[in-house]
């Protein structure tokens, strides 16, 4: 997966296991010299996923978004919410939790997650993270080597770090190798929105303003065989 990661041209990819952070370790140590692996976990909350990067240990499901999110900050860790508006895995779903609750603890909130299919979830997400200030980014959510890099975000700066990361943020623009956008982005120019990779030239020398880039990327690593 690091290999196919370094390949498809990301610097950085957030490895975000369910409940589990061993895998994550495990890429950290072996990935490619080019590629930074963030160790990050999709923590299974009382009120829906949620999803922490740089963690030292595994944080236990179970807790409530706002304990779980006190928990990421103890190791100094950012949080994000992922895929919030989708019919199935949505945030607050089963507990009845509203995402405005928590939108001033989290760091970022997924404005496209490529896993979404059908509907508008995409759409309420980045319109959610626009009207609440909140940085919106992609996520490929990539479960199998074939879906990494599906969508990926460039960021300026490094974003290897947690202040990195979220200076990154506040320019983030992200990408997605997929024609499902959903027409997702927003007339009033939502920050963060997709634009299909047809539209725009990637950054590069020539695009005033946007260099140094890096392009950052979440996955889970395969199952265990």
């Amino acid at each position: 997966m690091a290999r196919a990661a370094a390949r498809r041209g990301l610097t950085h990819l957030a490895v975000t296991d369910h409940d589990r952070i061993d895998a994550a370790l495990r890429l950290r140590d072996t990935a490619p010299p080019e590629l930074t692996i963030i160790v990050g976990e999709e923590v299974k909350t009382a009120d829906g996923d949620l999803i922490a990067v740089f963690l030292r240990e595994a944080v236990p499901p179970g807790m409530s978004a706002v304990e779980t999110i006190a928990a990421v900050r103890e190791q100094g860790g950012l949080v994000g919410v992922p895929h919030p508006f989708d019919g199935l895995r949505g945030f607050g779903r089963k507990s009845g939790a509203v995402l405005e609750s928590i939108a001033h603890l989290v760091d970022w909130v997924e404005a496209y997650n490529a896993r979404v299919v059908g509907g508008s979830a995409n759409e309420k997400a980045a319109l959610f993270a626009r009207e609440h200030g909140l940085p919106g980014v992609g996520a490929s959510d990539s479960h199998t080597v074939l879906e990494v890099g599906v969508t990926y975000n460039i960021v300026t700066g490094d974003p290897g770090t947690p202040e990195g990361l979220v200076a990154g943020l506040s320019t983030v623009d992200f990408r997605a190798r997929t024609r499902q956008l959903l027409r997702a982005r927003l007339d009033a120019g939502c920050q963060g929105c997709p634009v299909d990779e047809g539209e725009r030239p990637a950054p590069g020398p020539g695009n005033q303003g946007r260099d140094p880039v890096t392009r950052a990327g979440r996955t889970s690593s395969p199952p265990d065989r």
